[in-house]
């Protein structure tokens, strides 16, 4: 009975899934957290971006004008994390976009296709009830090297 009992230990032990390569993203380029969340996290060849919204990192203000600005700004931070992490939005596999108001919908894809012009990442765009800050807009993504 004990070699059984061994060889199943042995067993259990083999299975076990091996240490996650885990790795906190953080940057100056883009906003920093308002709440207890990382900008980036990636694990292994996988990065995951946390939802940003369009305020400028330098002034830690919405930047002036309507969803267009805010969409490229918000894209602008989630390029910083990318970047800081050695992605790129050609890296982008998967986007959900959140909206204040589905109405800006047009708007913010125009500018969203102009930094996805060949093979955009696959995506959900949705309406909420409110973003933080009163945001018009938030963007959050993952990308794969």
């Amino acid at each position: 009975m004990k070699p059984i009992i061994a060889f199943l230990g042995l067993w259990l032990v083999g299975c076990a899934a091996p240490p996650v390569d885990r790795e906190v993203i953080s940057t100056a380029h883009a906003p920093a957290a308002i709440a207890p969340y990382s900008q980036g996290i990636r694990v292994g060849n996988t990065l995951y971006v946390s939802g940003q919204i369009g305020v400028d990192p330098s002034t830690r203000e919405f930047v002036p004008g309507g969803i267009a600005e805010q969409t490229h700004q918000v894209i602008k931070n989630v390029q910083a994390v990318l970047q800081a992490a050695g992605f790129a939005l050609e890296d982008v596999v998967q986007s959900q976009v959140f909206l204040s108001d589905i109405n800006n919908y047009a708007a913010m894809n125009e500018v969203y296709g102009s930094y996805f012009k060949t093979a955009p990442p696959a995506r959900a765009a949705l309406q909420v009830a409110r973003l933080p800050k009163d945001a018009l807009i938030e963007i959050m993504v993952v990308a794969v090297k």
